[in-house]
């Protein structure tokens, strides 16, 4: 993998989601160590674009998914500029790729973040049936595919019977390569911030709030979790809530002030909070992938308190005593979890940034590409 095409057929700079911003520093750090060009959509600020080029080709409209002109433009451009590898993020343009494959013969890899049709059917979708003939379709025709979770490479390893030599393990990465210092400063920082008090413990959720497990997890907090705290004796919290677009009927959770939470939005500092947080609550129950957000605090030395369904996808044998999951529902046991490790002090395993450092998993990646596993 030496020259490399890319096609992310959405806005993706600046990110606001998890999945944004594992597309942003993805394509950011293999433009450090490839000739990378990126097929996207005009709505992106391409000044953040550092390490590779762009193209703003397609189309802002979901028909960019039915342009059938986009055969003869995309294959123009791998021949002219001669690039050896394409990747295709997440498996919707399969139709694309695979036409463009057969005229040039470039070698083509799915970049899936999810098993797609699992996340949609737990989010109640009629349609996910056809959405998973179709990935099933896609992954056993493309050359490669790139999984962010172990457990999505061995639903298709086991389930779908694709090839291992195949599947390449692609998980989100962190920018930093060791535990931090500064917790207690960012702690101060919050505090003085939100008007916490030095006493009170630090509980954070953050995510996209229109993307429906989260914000199903956000209303598990506010009506489950919560209350359960509020009647322990002598444990003094506050919930800090962040995240963008949250629903008006919520209004911006001011019915819920006077119950320990506190609604800061989007923030551009969210490396602050992850730092001065005592502990990262991660109750989601649908939706398929990794929680990026959970990896995101565990980098950051902040213990997580996940369901087995918010825990999916993480590598379990790399986060020592940072992460604590409970099973669906049981938010009596949820709660518990939270009191009896607000005072967890250990620092997040050497382990976790081997695995988890965007600089490892590019290098992990192309030397997976470079040596596959055998078939």
């Amino acid at each position: 993998m030496k020259k490399v095409l890319a096609i992310a057929p959405y806005p993706y700079l600046p990110y606001f989601s998890g999945g944004q911003k594992f597309i942003a520093r993805f394509f950011h750090y293999l433009g450090k160590e490839t000739d990378l060009t990126v097929i996207t959509v005009g709505e992106n600020d391409f000044s953040l674009a550092a390490t590779y080029k762009t193209i703003p080709l397609l189309k802002g409209s979901f028909s960019r998914y039915f342009d059938l002109g986009l055969v003869k433009k995309i294959t123009a451009e791998v021949k002219k500029n001669k690039y050896d590898t394409l990747i295709w993020e997440h498996p919707y343009y399969a139709w694309l790729a695979f036409l463009v494959r057969k005229k040039t013969g470039i070698k083509t890899i799915i970049h899936t973040h999810n098993i797609e049709y699992q996340r949609f059917r737990s989010m109640g979708k009629w349609w996910w049936p056809v959405l998973m003939r179709y990935e099933k379709w896609s992954f056993r025709k493309a050359d490669n595919i790139f999984f962010i979770t172990p457990e999505d490479k061995a639903f298709a390893v086991n389930r779908w019977n694709i090839l291992p030599a195949k599947c390449i393990d692609l998980p989100f990465g962190v920018e930093i390569k060791a535990s931090p210092p500064g917790k207690a400063a960012c702690r101060n920082k919050l505090g003085q911030l939100h008007h916490i008090g030095q006493s009170d413990k630090i509980l954070l959720f953050n995510g996209l709030l229109n993307y429906k497990p989260n914000l199903d997890a956000l209303k598990v907090i506010l009506e489950e979790i919560n209350p359960i705290l509020s009647r322990q004796k002598d444990f003094n919290y506050k919930i800090i809530v962040c995240g963008k677009n949250l629903p008006a009927e919520l209004n911006d959770l001011k019915d819920y002030q006077a119950k320990n939470i506190i609604y800061a939005g989007f923030v551009d500092d969210i490396e602050t909070y992850f730092l001065g947080a005592d502990l990262f609550l991660n109750p989601v129950q649908s939706g398929g992938g990794i929680k990026t957000k959970m990896v995101e605090a565990i980098a950051f030395g902040t213990t997580v308190i996940a369901t087995e369904t918010g825990a999916a996808g993480i590598l379990e044998a790399v986060c020592g005593n940072k992460l604590v999951i409970v099973p669906d529902n049981e938010w009596s046991n949820f709660t518990l979890a939270v009191l009896n490790n607000t005072s967890a002090a250990a620092e997040t395993p050497a382990a976790y940034y081997a695995w988890y450092y965007w600089e490892n998993v590019i290098g992990n990646m192309l030397k997976a590409l470079t040596h596959p596993a055998s078939a």
